[in-house]
């Protein structure tokens, strides 16, 4: 059976010699697990399309095991992000933290476009202190993992919390953003 959704890559590690194991987080299927044969190959149409935190446009079908990407189409690679050194930090922050916080296979698409939003926004914003809070606030009402009425004085510690252990992009975030 095969299935497209748009979705932004998460994570990726390199499987075998010319294939590359993604972590997707998709607007209809949730975070889900794709192997992408042949990607690492120099002569890739795909390769450029799946670096992490890029927004794209996707193709897979069942496989026996793991799902097998079929085709990608870039929708937004952010490259406004990729040349700040701050603002790519914060983007990889961003991803992290969605792919540590959901669990495979769970559909929700409030924190889809909320990714959405703060990844555009994360272009043109000045104060990345406080938007780099605010995002982590509005992640952990949207997981559940807060109310929304409730005010949230310390948003750092109560991730950490939740995800039991320190993000490894925080630490270079909080170092860069400082």
């Amino acid at each position: 059976m095969r299935y497209n959704s748009l979705g932004f890559v998460l994570a990726r590690r390199n499987y075998s010699e010319s294939d590359r194991i993604l972590v997707l987080f998709t607007q209809k299927y949730g975070k889900i697990s794709v192997i992408a044969k042949g990607v690492r190959k120099l002569s890739s149409r795909k390769r450029g399309h799946l670096e992490i935190f890029s927004y794209i446009k996707f193709s897979a079908s069942r496989g026996s095991g793991m799902d097998i990407l079929t085709e990608a189409e870039l929708i937004d690679g952010f490259n406004r992000i990729r040349k700040d050194l701050r603002r790519v930090a914060l983007a990889y922050y961003f991803v992290e933290i969605i792919n540590k916080i959901l669990p495979e296979g769970e559909k929700n698409e409030k924190i889809f476009d909320l990714l959405l939003f703060y990844l555009k926004r994360l272009k043109r914003e000045s104060e990345l202190k406080t938007f780099r809070k605010d995002f982590v606030c509005d992640i952990l009402v949207e997981a559940g993992f807060w109310p929304k009425e409730k005010r949230l004085a310390d948003p750092d510690t109560t991730l950490l919390d939740v995800l039991e252990r320190a993000s490894t992009s925080e630490r270079v975030g909080r170092r860069i953003l400082s």
